[in-house]
């Protein structure tokens, strides 16, 4: 499974967002065996725009990594702070191909 999540947020918390995203998916990858790639990036004209890629062995790994507790503490310290979210499931144009 993959998903392609849009954040925007505050641009005045654009740092204070960044250590709390990081926290969560350094955990995450550390933790959670089925969750395979965590990747984030800023958009350079608009640096408080994210685009983060995520790749999940399945749906039940994405569901159990969204209630782990480091979720749960990215949610609560974001609120407020993330301005707006879009997740779209997608799929892999070549099936199998990994990052190295």
């Amino acid at each position: 499974m993959v998903n392609i999540a849009k954040v925007t947020v505050d641009p005045s918390k654009v740092e204070e967002y960044k250590l709390i995203l990081k926290e969560e998916m350094e955990t995450s990858l550390r933790l959670e065996a089925d969750v395979y790639v965590l990747y984030a990036v800023s958009d350079n004209a608009h640096p408080n725009e994210f685009t983060i890629l995520e790749v999940y062995k399945d749906q039940e790994a994405y569901d159990r990594h969204c209630r782990m507790p480091q979720m749960q503490k990215y949610f609560a310290e974001t609120k407020g702070i993330v301005q707006k979210l879009e997740i779209s499931e997608v799929t892999p144009v070549i099936p199998g191909i990994r990052m190295k």
